[in-house]
């Protein structure tokens, strides 16, 4: 590894090193989302609402099968963290070779998951009969490039750790472009609809996974993989699953609470959907940026705790916290202040803007509340812990939600009341998860 792709991140001022950090990061963020929101603008601008319906209404099921194996690559990060932060060259090795392996396997069950219940939970969901053919075609071509989507996000997780996230974004640059270039040509001159979208979405994720494997295979430092090397370390594997699968069944039991929230939106019918979906999108840009923040917490507690440094972390903790708050007060409103023009890119319907308008008046507004929620709980993940962030989060969010969602909402069938249990449950699981991080931070620093 080139010294010059890596933070040290255990001494020195944290805040420019935070800011090195997570700038690419989030820039890598953005330009993963702009496969999605690429997909959503030319369907929507060139086949039709539709179509635009179909490609959204998948987006909470497609994060639902996906996210226990992304909340494993957490586990990879914590770990190579940890193990760089007390330079321990062995294993780190074991802990990369695992990662990488499991990726790869993940992928493929993926696969024939993803293509088998693709079209009974979309109906399962409520999803309308003009819609439905449409979101399960793209699903199933959309999970045929699973393995790629794996490999690409553990292997962005083990650069993470090390304190490289230039290279990742230098990769998806490469990768957004040819995107978009195949999103236009397989929708405008193939006809193509969902299915060229969906396609040229596996392309583009193949291109940064080769080149992120590529990256680590050409590395000259401590975290080289050799292809020869690739096996499953039991106790790798049991540590990365330790903090990766309550990470990873947080996402998905939240995004049952979503595909809830998704189906009392079907409800509504296909016009309300495209603005949803819509402003959905739109504020998928301003979670990925608050997002780098929780990763920034998450890479530098881990390296951190590795290196002994715990009263480093309160610092870094502080830092991070009013950063995050600060993008999401900017971007949240700025997104909403914005809305017609954005919205706009979307969809020329007025209507669909109008709907699209009320969600972002609501959760894109409060939305650095969910940032400051998201980096407790990446404070608390990267001193090792996991059920216990994943057990508020549950609680405080998602069960929150289901309730609200059979109760308010259906008292009140109004799309305001179902967007306000968003902000609510977001201020109250933040402020449940700082009480959890001084708890934790009190029995970490006793230890020293």
């Amino acid at each position: 590894m080139k010294k010059s792709y890596e933070i040290d991140m255990c001494n020195g001022p944290l805040l420019g090193k935070i800011f090195m950090f997570a700038i690419p990061l989030m820039l890598s963020s953005i330009l993963q989302l702009l496969f999605n929101a690429a997909d959503i603008i030319v369907v929507g601008r060139f086949t039709g609402s539709t179509a635009l319906a179909a490609v959204g209404s998948t987006s909470s099921l497609i994060n639902l099968l996906v996210n226990l194996f992304i909340g494993v690559s957490v586990g990879a990060n914590v770990l190579v963290a940890r193990f760089y932060g007390a330079k321990d060259e062995e294993n780190i090795q074991q802990t990369i070779h695992t990662a990488v392996l499991t990726a790869l396997v993940g992928g493929i069950v993926l696969i024939f998951l993803g293509v088998l219940i693709a079209k009974p939970m979309l109906t399962l969901m409520g999803t309308p009969d003009n819609v439905l053919d449409q979101a399960a075609l793209y699903m199933r071509i959309y999970f045929c490039g699973m393995p790629a989507f794996m490999l690409y996000n553990f292997g962005a997780a083990i650069l993470r750790a090390i304190g490289d996230t230039k290279r990742p974004l230098y990769f998806l640059i490469l990768a957004g472009i040819v995107n978009v270039i195949l999103n236009l040509f397989f929708v405008i001159v193939c006809h193509m609809g969902v299915a060229g979208v969906a396609l040229a979405t596996i392309i583009s994720q193949t291109i940064s996974a080769a080149l992120i494997i590529r990256c680590l295979i050409k590395n000259d430092g401590i975290c080289r993989l050799y292809l020869s090397k690739l096996r499953i370390h039991k106790s790798k594997l049991i540590f990365m699953l330790r903090i990766g699968v309550p990470a990873g069944l947080q996402g998905v039991i939240f995004n049952v609470s979503n595909v809830l929230i998704q189906s009392s939106i079907n409800s509504f019918g296909s016009v309300i959907m495209a603005g949803n979906t819509a402003a959905s999108n739109i504020e998928g840009f301003v979670y990925v940026s608050m997002n780098a923040l929780h990763q920034t917490a998450l890479s530098f507690t881990g390296q951190n705790m590795g290196a002994g440094k715990y009263k480093r972390i309160d610092k870094l903790l502080m830092e991070c916290v009013v950063i995050v708050s600060i993008i999401g007060l900017l971007m949240g409103n700025g997104a909403y202040l914005m809305g017609n023009h954005l919205l706009g890119i979307y969809s020329s319907d007025a209507e669909v803007i109008q709907y699209g308008l009320i969600r972002l008046s609501i959760i894109a507004s409060t939305y650095f509340l969910c940032g400051a929620m998201d980096v407790f709980a990446g404070a608390i993940r990267g001193m090792g812990y996991s059920i216990l962030p994943m057990t508020v989060s549950l609680i405080g969010a998602c069960a929150f939600r289901v309730v609200w969602i059979f109760t308010i909402f259906r008292w009140h069938h109004t799309l305001m009341s179902l967007y306000i249990s968003y902000p609510i449950s977001w201020a109250l699981t933040a402020l449940v998860h700082f009480m959890c991080y001084l708890i934790v931070r009190k029995r970490e620093f006793s230890k020293v």
